[in-house]
C-alpha cells in the first residue's frame, strides 16, 4: 500500500511559480511511475505530467516548457515545479503512483492516488 501525500499549493498571481511536493510513505517510490494531475471545476480530471522509473519524464503540451517533474528517491518525494503559471492552471492538482514503473498519461492507469491540493492563479 503507497499513500500519497500533496502539498505546496496555495494562491498565486498570474505569471507566479509554484513548487508542489508528494510525499510517499508505505513503498519506496523508486520502482513506480508516477505522475500529476489536475482537476478543474466542473471538468475532468487531465493528465499534466508523469516520470518513469528511471527518471524519464513526459508532459501535457500545455506542461511543456513551464512545468517541470521530478523525484528524489532517498526522500520518497515527487515534485511539481510550475512557472509562468495562468488562471486557466486553477484545479486541485493529484499525485499518483503506478506499479511496473513506466509513466502514463491515463488516469485509469494509475493505482494509488493523493487526496489533492489546490492551486489557484489569480489574474
Amino acid at each position: 500500500q503507497v499513500r500519497l501525500a500533496e502539498s505546496g499549493g496555495g494562491l498565486v498571481q498570474a505569471g507566479g511559480s509554484l513548487r508542489l511536493s508528494c510525499a510517499a510513505s508505505g513503498r519506496t517510490l523508486s520502482a513506480y511511475g508516477m505522475g500529476w494531475f489536475r482537476q478543474a471545476p466542473g471538468k475532468e480530471r487531465e493528465f499534466v505530467t508523469a516520470i518513469s522509473w528511471t527518471n524519464t519524464p513526459y508532459y501535457a503540451d500545455f506542461a511543456k516548457g513551464r512545468f517541470t517533474i521530478s523525484r528524489d528517491n532517498a526522500k520518497n518525494t515527487v515534485y511539481l515545479q510550475m512557472n509562468s503559471l495562468k488562471p486557466d492552471d486553477t484545479a486541485v492538482y493529484y499525485c499518483a503512483a503506478r506499479t511496473g514503473g513506466t509513466a502514463s498519461p491515463r488516469v485509469g492507469e494509475y493505482n494509488y492516488w493523493g487526496q489533492g491540493t489546490q492551486v489557484t492563479v489569480s489574474s
